[in-house]
């Protein structure tokens, strides 16, 4: 047997008045999302649980059935997800944190991205950040454009931190990092110090300098958040007895997969945006089954166009994971000749209106080899409201997808 999910981050949305009260959902041309509901199960699952952060990390963690409070003891934790992905060793006292390069403008932020700045560009960014904060008690490792990874040895995580994507236009000052216990104090005064002073070098550095006569954003603040420490998790294969293997551009999914004990797989050209590698995904995922019992393919573009606020980006970058990556893995497991249960579904909401994540509970469906489907005939918000398997939560969802309730 085989197992694929599909996850399409970010892909749940609110009606929009411009599409007649619709979602993107619900107007994008998907036949393999919808045959998987037609052919399938569907019902709604809550990711997110009452109080929690509305993050990836944690939505993630939830798809694959894992309780984010118990392993971050309820911070966000996404972090040290990503540390493991770049391959930091955390020593047990060591606080981990997401690092944004952020672009702030008139006192607020602009974009939690800055422009999507490169790869190339960041790393020379961050390096030199290291190097200017050397006597400091941190230290950071560069990632994916802007997305990087902050080390505070002996740094207290329970901080109230603010996700840089869900602040977009606040002032930055009024985000200021807050300690929840006494002694994280020190921790949120050097954080917030290391925000401040960095604004200064990073608006001289001649990286932004550059960017900004070429009309480009400069990222010219760090923005640390999603603090936690090295979690103990058990494997997949331990909790279900499969070898899985993850496909990813994004550092969080990567370290999960890790710490999941699941196999990540590289590919050439996944960015993590609208222009990403779906055709290679999909013929890595089809690769990778021939060696492994289930693979998670995530696809972060749809939650990008959900942070720009740009619907039709949104629309095409569903179409795009519909038509060239899961039509694409459905037809080769169909030439393959592999029986298999095949799952489809976003890990939170990134509403357009709003441009950041929300707790709703999100479309999914799941199609078995040897059950029969219910009477749900598409795959969105809406639809799977009717569908067979109700409302989920907790570890409910890949319980049921692995056929162990």
């Amino acid at each position: 047997m085989k197992y694929v999910i599909f996850l399409g981050d970010g892909m749940a949305d609110y009606p929009i008045p411009e599409l007649g009260g619709k979602t993107p959902l619900m107007v994008a041309k998907k036949p393999g999302m919808d045959w998987i509901a037609r052919e399938g199960r569907t019902g709604l699952f809550r990711t997110i649980g009452p109080g929690m952060q509305t993050g990836s990390a944690i939505a993630n963690l939830s798809v694959l059935g894992y309780n984010a409070t118990e392993l971050f003891h309820g911070t966000e934790g996404r972090g040290v997800l990503e540390a493991a992905s770049l391959g930091i060793n955390l020593d047990e006292n060591d606080m981990a944190m997401r690092v944004n390069l952020i672009c702030v403008e008139d006192g607020k932020i602009r974009s939690h991205s800055a422009g999507h700045i490169t790869t190339e560009e960041a790393r020379i960014l961050i390096q030199d950040c290291q190097e200017y904060f050397k006597n400091w008690n941190i230290r950071m490792y560069p990632g994916l454009s802007y997305r990087h990874v902050l080390i505070v040895p002996g740094g207290e995580f329970r901080l109230e931190c603010f996700p840089p994507h869900d602040h977009v236009g606040t002032p930055w000052k009024d985000l200021a990092i807050k300690p929840l216990t006494a002694e994280g104090k020190e921790t949120a005064d050097l954080l917030n110090r290391l925000v401040e002073e960095s604004q200064p070098f990073l608006e001289k550095h001649p990286v932004n300098q550059r960017r900004v006569k070429e009309g480009k954003q400069p990222a010219n603040s760090l923005w640390p958040w999603a603090p936690g420490k090295k979690p103990v998790i058990q494997t997949m294969q331990e909790r279900f007895g499969i070898r899985g293997a993850a496909i990813t551009a994004v550092d969080l999914v990567k370290g999960l997969a890790i710490y999941a004990g699941m196999k990540p797989i590289n590919v050439p050209g996944a960015t993590g945006l609208y222009d990403t590698n779906y055709e290679g995904k999909a013929d890595a995922a089809l690769k990778a089954l021939e060696e492994v019992d289930f693979v998670y393919i995530h696809v972060e573009s749809p939650d990008e166009a959900g942070h720009d606020k740009n619907l039709a980006l949104k629309i095409g970058c569903i179409e795009d994971l519909d038509r060239r990556l899961i039509l694409r893995v459905l037809e080769g497991i169909d030439k393959k000749g592999w029986e298999s249960t095949v799952a489809v579904l976003p890990d939170h909401p990134t509403p357009i209106a709003q441009g950041n994540h929300t707790r709703e509970p999100v479309p999914v469906a799941i199609r078995f080899p040897h059950l029969q489907g219910d009477s749900v005939t598409a795959f969105d918000e809406e639809s799977v409201k009717t569908g067979s398997l109700g409302l989920m939560a907790g570890s409910q969802f890949i319980r049921t997808f692995f056929g162990a309730l």
